[in-house]
């Protein structure tokens, strides 16, 4: 199991785009959160095998219907902690 960061930027806040990623992220079994970071951003931590990890970052490009997405970062990781389940961090 390998562990992703991104931060992902455009319109993505107030617009269901952390509904859609934990969504996606069941659908494909992938753990981690995502959380909107101050800046406007938002970020997140998944963990899964590579091939499934790179699905999720094409849904992270994709978005939600009313997002616009503008960049996606990927810094891929050894994991440093394991989570159980995708959540969405307030």
């Amino acid at each position: 199991m390998v562990e992703i960061h991104c931060i992902i930027s455009g319109k993505v806040q107030r617009v269901a785009y952390r509904a859609y990623l934990q969504e996606a992220a069941t659908e494909l079994q992938i753990v981690g959160y995502t959380k909107n970071v101050p800046d406007g951003t938002v970020e997140v931590v998944a963990q899964g095998d590579p091939d499934t990890l790179k699905a999720f970052v094409e849904y992270m490009h994709e978005g939600s219907l009313m997002s616009v997405v503008e960049g996606v970062a990927v810094e891929w990781r050894s994991t440093s902690k394991t989570f159980h389940e995708f959540s969405v961090l307030h």
